[in-house]
């Protein structure tokens, strides 16, 4: 299944069915909203991420992508595996795999459980897709 872009005028592909937990999405959608002058993009993208997700009870979210996920995923065009911890901003830290929900790759990851794949577009406008191949509790 594809949705079709209109200002693009090109077939996007279909999005993964993501959950998340109401408190979760509460804290994760006033935090998009108070980023949007700073970084409209990825703010953007993770609001509209949150607008799709199914919203959930805590104990219906075995195998999630949460806050605080350690998350091993593949880059669908090199190949790579990556591990990392998905987290707040001013909890970030590259050298330490601790990734920003506040990047391309965090929003994206956001409710995805393993298995699931998804495309999203980098800061350079490139399309990239990823795969979850493990969520570790």
């Amino acid at each position: 299944m594809r949705n079709f872009d209109a200002g693009t005028r090109r077939e996007q592909p279909a999005l993964p069915p993501i959950k998340i937990a109401e408190a979760e999405s509460r804290r994760l959608s006033a935090l998009a909203n108070s980023t949007m002058d700073l970084f409209p993009r990825v703010a953007q993208f993770l609001a509209r991420e949150l607008e799709r997700a199914t919203v959930t009870e805590e104990n219906d979210l075995q195998g999630v992508i949460r806050m605080g996920s350690k998350v091993t995923y593949r880059d669908d065009e090199t190949g790579a595996r990556r591990e990392i911890v998905l987290v707040y901003p001013h909890e970030a830290n590259i050298e330490l795999n601790r990734i920003s929900i506040l990047t391309p790759v965090g929003a994206a990851l956001i409710g995805l459980s393993a298995g699931q794949r998804i495309e999203f577009e980098t800061p350079d406008k490139r399309t990239r897709g990823l795969t979850v191949l493990a969520v570790h509790e």
